[in-house]
């Protein structure tokens, strides 16, 4: 593989860095922190005035037919900065799955998500259900159309959403459906970060089907692996710059006359967490250049999922440890940047789930 950046990706992660570069400074992060509803609308627009989010999408709907690298560069760079924008769910998932495989009216809705005129989401996790690829919400079709039965938990965004992208089970096969949220039962959650994060409830809901239903399984697998991919992203953007923050605070803060980070185990928490990033870089490098080049990337992708949950554990921890009572002020920036990264492991899921699901694909 090559991991030269491509001059794109360049571009559009510098172009990325400085919108939130200006728009997102701590003192924005503590505003959000107390608002109602943790959604940068001001920083939604300008990603969506400077080209940002139709960037890496297909000419058809209006974007410039870039990849998956591209994709990783904005999503590294939104982890960074900690932006509280749904670019994965509604531009990535949402408008990446109707531009491949909608029709003529969903990939419209695709075109204008990547204008910013709309969102989408995504519904994917469900109540004990560890294996999204065998959705428990199914959907059966009627004389009028298809009805959605089921629930959903941890629905990104599903309050701004025009519509929900929800797979279900279709007679013991997988299809992915349409959903307009004011159809269904939208109810906040609290997540660790507050994060917008709602439960979806179907009853007898309307649905529109994307593609064909023999296509289904598809559709869900192109969606779980890029979901996959983009999470691990948003953390290791997360976890760089939370090495940054504690590595410079080691450097400054000082005991005994010393900076703390000359002290033996301070140096080697460090070092493990310099490693634990690395690690993830490295993966998550491989799986998004597998994907850019049409080869099959499933085990790089949850090899990148793995190290996201379980070093982004390590890292926010050691980010916690070495600040010390500063690190669990609220008004501090570490404690940002812990809560993100907690958010994103608990997203990604356990470690015996990407385990098992790494040991099913290795046995195939």
């Amino acid at each position: 593989m090559d991991f030269t950046p491509t001059e794109a990706q360049l571009d559009l992660g510098r172009l990325t860095g400085e919108v939130c570069g200006k728009l997102v400074t701590a003192d924005r992060l503590r505003e959000l922190d107390t608002a109602e509803e943790r959604f940068d609308r001001p920083l939604w627009s300008s990603l969506a005035e400077t080209g940002v989010l139709a960037a890496a999408l297909p000419e058809s709907v209006g974007g410039s037919d870039l990849g998956s690298l591209e994709q990783t560069a904005v999503l590294r760079e939104l982890g960074k900065h900690l932006a509280a924008v749904p670019y994965l769910w509604s531009i990535v998932l949402g408008a990446g799955a109707l531009a491949r495989f909608g029709d003529a009216a969903q990939q419209d809705l695709a075109t204008r998500a990547g204008a910013g005129s709309v969102i989408l989401t995504v519904a994917l996790a469900e109540e004990r259900n560890w294996e999204p690829a065998a959705p428990t919400t199914s959907a059966v079709e009627t004389p009028d159309g298809w009805r959605l039965t089921g629930a959903k938990t941890t629905v990104p965004f599903a309050n701004r959403a025009e519509r929900i992208l929800v797979p279900a089970t279709v007679s013991g096969t997988t299809a992915v459906f349409l959903v307009d949220p004011a159809a269904a039962t939208v109810s906040a959650q609290q997540v660790v970060d507050r994060s917008p994060e709602f439960a979806v409830e179907f009853t007898d809901t309307p649905a529109e089907l994307i593609g064909a239903l023999a296509d289904g399984a598809e559709i869900l697998d192109w969606i779980l692996t890029r979901a996959w991919l983009g999470l691990s992203t948003l953390q290791l953007g997360t976890l760089e710059r939370a090495l940054e923050l504690v590595a410079e605070y080691a450097r400054e803060r000082e005991q005994f006359g010393k900076a703390v980070g000359s002290f033996q185990a301070v140096a080697q928490r460090l070092a493990d967490a310099y490693i634990d990033v690395q690690g993830l870089r490295l993966a998550v490098t491989q799986a998004a250049w597998l994907l850019s080049e049409d080869l099959p990337a499933a085990e790089a992708v949850h090899i990148a999922k793995f190290w996201a949950a379980d070093a982004g554990h390590r890292v926010a921890h050691t980010v916690v440890h070495v600040h010390g009572g500063v690190g669990i002020d609220r008004d501090h920036i570490a404690h940002n940047y812990f809560t993100a990264a907690k958010h994103n492991e608990f997203a990604l899921g356990a470690s015996t789930d990407h385990l098992r699901a790494l040991g099913a694909l290795l046995a195939t």
